[in-house]
């Protein structure tokens, strides 16, 4: 080993204390050098070089980590109210603050009601930190009413129920309370003014006034609709770039397609089963979809379901999926929730079937189909969250719908007539523009 005179060392001893505390510390100035025992070579060097900076890297990594105490000038004001099942990040939630959010699209939970809580993370002056930020979650939303009373009847010398020709729901609350003031004498023959509420569980409520009707038995309501020919149909909603079509159950029976493509529809979308307390499939569905693809016509299925439960909506879309095996459609599989007249008796909230629609389209997506949404300009507005934008099937029987949100088949008639088929049938409109 080469030997270095003592002034060169100790000019390298110098340096090296120079560069940082840490490297001083392990340069003890006070003990006798040893010119034989010190290494030079570019190897030991570069090691203890190396070393240093990881230590300096490592020392600022913990630095960012210490910040346990937060200082007491750092400050964060929250919104007053969070209402329930509300999409909310940590961003929204913290209204003003004089830290940097490390994760402000972080969300909050919102779906039970009263103080919750959320772990947020920020820097401040270049230190990290973590705090627990609590908010109160609460419901302000009054429960809708889906049926004011479409048959407002009640048969003489029997037990009078509002609930039975009501239709209503909450937001939040899955059994909230309906009652009335006002006298509904059950033993006379008459109409009585009432006033109806529904209240929730956290004291929102919804009032409205209706008359009941005492009588012998339920009328039938007339039928006045004006029957339209498909002909007409397509004359009347002659715009750019659409097809038109229609839509069948076992209501409609034996279907000659050939006929109804000759008049110019296009596409036809069939029932393919229901489910009230089972599974079952439309008697004419197999019949349909043999006869429909024969002519040439563009297809579609749709499901009428009264599912109250995820599990019930998966189970249907398997079912489905099933049915199908492996056919390709033209169209989405539409779900057909229709049980507004009284909702209540279903146990859900309205996140509930909107969870449920989602359920039952994941489903289908699982297995290389997809769904949509049917359903009416009122509940599309008022019921119907549609979160994913998936397709909507628009019920609006009008001349011209004034429904502002975006849909892709609109079923405009529902007393339509056309060679082929006996009796009414639904016309449909496809905006061909619109993906579906």
């Amino acid at each position: 080993m080469k030997k270095i005179s003592g002034t060169i060392l100790l000019t390298a001893i110098f340096l090296l204390t120079a560069c940082g505390e840490k490297v001083g510390r392990d340069v003890d100035s006070s003990r006798e050098v040893d010119t034989e025992s010190v290494q030079t070579s570019n190897h030991t060097m570069d090691v203890k070089t190396e070393s240093a900076s990881e230590t300096a890297e490592v020392t600022t990594k913990e630095k960012k980590k210490a910040g346990k105490n937060i200082p007491d000038e750092v400050f964060f004001e929250t919104t007053d109210n969070v209402e329930v099942y509300e999409n909310m990040s940590v961003a929204e939630l913290i209204t003003n603050t004089n830290a940097e959010l490390t994760e402000p699209e972080k969300k909050i939970k919102t779906d039970e009601l009263g103080e919750c809580s959320v772990n947020i993370s920020f820097d401040y002056e270049g230190i990290s930190y973590e705090k627990e930020i609590t908010y109160n979650v609460s419901d302000t939303t009054q429960p809708i009413i889906l049926n004011m009373g479409w048959s407002p009847y009640t048969i003489i010398d029997e037990p009078f129920d509002l609930s039975s020709i009501v239709g209503y729901a909450d937001n939040y609350d899955r059994s909230p309370e309906l009652s009335y003031t006002g006298e509904v004498n059950t033993s006379e023959y008459g109409a009585y003014p009432i006033t109806a509420t529904v209240t929730d569980s956290s004291g929102n409520s919804t009032s409205w006034d209706m008359d009941v009707f005492v009588v012998s038995e339920i009328p039938v309501p007339e039928d006045n609709n004006t029957r339209v020919n498909f002909s007409d149909f397509m004359d009347y909603y002659c715009y750019e770039n659409v097809s038109y079509g229609i839509d069948v159950s076992a209501w409609q029976t034996n279907v000659d397609y050939e006929k109804v493509k000759e008049q110019g529809c296009e596409f036809v979308i069939m029932r393919m089963g229901y489910c009230y307390s089972e599974i079952k499939k439309d008697d004419y569905y197999d019949r349909n979809m043999e006869n429909a693809s024969a002519a040439g016509l563009d297809i579609g299925v749709y499901f009428y379901t009264t599912a109250n439960t995820e599990k019930k909506a998966r189970e249907q879309a398997r079912w489905i999926i099933e049915q199908l095996d492996g056919r390709q459609l033209d169209y989405p599989v539409a779900f057909d929730w229709e049980e507004w007249g009284q909702f209540q008796k279903y146990g859900m909230n309205i996140r509930d079937l909107n969870e449920i629609f989602e359920a039952f389209c994941d489903e289908l997506e699982k297995n290389g189909y997809s769904g949509m949404l049917y359903s009416s300009k009122n509940f599309l507005n008022n019921f119907w969250d549609n979160k994913k934008n998936r397709t909507v099937w628009l019920a609006h029987y009008v001349d011209e719908t004034d429904y502002d949100g975006e849909f892709s088949i609109w079923q405009a008639s529902a007393y339509g007539r056309i060679e082929g088929i006996d009796g009414d049938v639904d016309m449909n409109i496809r905006l061909n523009d619109m993906p579906v």
